[in-house]
């Protein structure tokens, strides 16, 4: 079931164009994961999406109803998680959560239960009765989250929701994630650290200069470009003739070595494996021997030539 789509989405800032006719679709229960360079229109999309951003061209639809900045019943089933930590540091943990509780019109004691409920999902129990401004940085991300929760929405929206945090609580979200989606949520998430979205995401849209430019499963990413094969071996003897005949094996690009650990890289399809390990054996044998496997981090630079962490502004 389709949860929610953009179709042929334009919007201009000042004759500078941040989304160019965007395509976009969430089904319901997948954690989607929104990639792209600074710049690329991720944070445009997602305020369009929920309606915080009036669009010039195209629709968006929420729920099979049709998105608009006034559409004030669709946000209430929608949370947004933001980059920036939106909380009051002068309150507490459940103090916070009460306030935001109140916005979507949530009395007692329905309240006081999905209070409870969410603290203990993002693991802040023990902390509900603290002054925010003492928190960690992960428990700010932590309460940031709860706060988007705390109406229990049919769709959440997760904008850099594990920047600068300690691998604890980074860990703590993304298990919290995939809670969610395992109970029915549908999740839009963007993120800086690509590992996140190759260990959580079902699908990935890659965005670069207001376009999507690809989207699929990571598995499916990676069958469509075509990247260099890389053999990581450990050798008995590294001697200047195995470095030569390597060099001479059909396919190879570059031969690096570090002591008698050796870097083997290979032009797409190359399937020169056999090769590269019969000259080892002819020259003190092999120790060891892995094939490392492209990432979403190959695809990420193969189709936009950056790195996902590049520059500052999105």
């Amino acid at each position: 079931m389709k949860i929610a789509a953009m179709r042929d989405v334009v919007k201009r800032y000042e004759g500078t164009i941040a989304l160019d006719h965007v395509d976009l679709e969430l089904q319901k229960g997948e954690i989607l994961g929104l990639l792209g360079p600074n710049g690329a229109g991720k944070t445009t999309a997602i305020h369009a999406l929920v309606g915080l951003l009036p669009v010039d061209g195209g629709a968006i639809e929420l729920f099979e109803q049709r998105q608009h900045t006034g559409a004030m019943g669709l946000r209430r089933r929608v949370g947004l998680v933001t980059q920036e930590i939106t909380i009051f540091e002068d309150l507490t943990a459940r103090e916070n959560l009460q306030f935001f509780a109140g916005l979507y019109g949530i009395k007692d004691p329905v309240r006081r239960d999905r209070i409870r409920d969410t603290l203990e999902f993002v693991g802040l129990t023990e902390h509900a009765d603290k002054l925010t401004r003492k928190f960690s940085g992960g428990m700010k991300r932590r309460l940031n989250i709860a706060c988007a929760l705390v109406h229990k929405p049919e769709l959440l929206v997760m904008d850099e929701p594990t920047v600068g945090i300690d691998p604890q609580s980074r860990n703590h979200i993304l298990s919290a994630v995939r809670a969610l989606r395992d109970a029915g949520t549908t999740i839009l998430y963007t993120t800086h650290y690509m590992e996140e979205a190759q260990a959580i995401a079902d699908r990935i849209v890659i965005m670069d200069l207001g376009h999507v430019i690809a989207q699929g499963t990571v598995d499916e990413l990676i069958e469509r470009i075509q990247y260099e094969e890389r053999v990581l071996l450990e050798v008995g003897d590294p001697s200047p003739r195995l470095m030569e005949d390597l060099r001479r094996v059909a396919g190879v690009k570059e031969v690096q070595a570090q002591g008698a650990r050796l870097t083997i890289v290979s032009q797409a399809g190359a399937e020169n494996l056999n090769q590269l390990i019969a000259c080892a054996q002819s020259s003190g044998g092999v120790r060891s021997i892995m094939a490392e496997k492209p990432t979403l981090e190959d695809v990420f630079l193969a189709l936009t030539g950056k790195s996902l962490r590049d520059g500052g502004e999105k």
